[in-house]
């Protein structure tokens, strides 16, 4: 069953920065929460080269309607060019979990 809850991710070359855009976002209620994946390796093409580089990924947690301010949050505070930026649909979940992210992200 679709729900409205998205888990937005992006990635970050430095621990630093990642925990950064996490706190950030669920300071400000951008998200109800958000884990940051251990470093992994990440091999793409960037302006005509092949790059490999250490990149921690941040997953939020947050709700369709909340999902447009966050990602113009990130933008404006991301160090890279063209961050990654991709929006996995919920189908299903917890009530319970379900409920607490519509509640934590609502407009105050």
């Amino acid at each position: 069953m679709p729900t409205d809850i998205v888990v937005a991710q992006t990635t970050i070359d430095d621990e630093g920065k990642a925990e950064a855009l996490a706190r950030g976002a669920v300071e400000a209620r951008l998200a109800a929460g958000a884990h940051i994946d251990p470093p992994h390796k990440a091999i793409y093409h960037w302006k005509n080269e092949i790059q490999v580089e250490r990149e921690w990924r941040i997953s939020y947690k947050t709700t369709r309607d909340r999902l447009p301010a966050l990602a113009a949050w990130v933008a404006s505070v991301h160090a890279y060019e063209v961050p990654q930026w991709i929006v996995l649909p919920v189908d299903g979940g917890s009530e319970a979990y379900l409920r607490w992210v519509a509640e934590e992200t609502a407009d105050r």
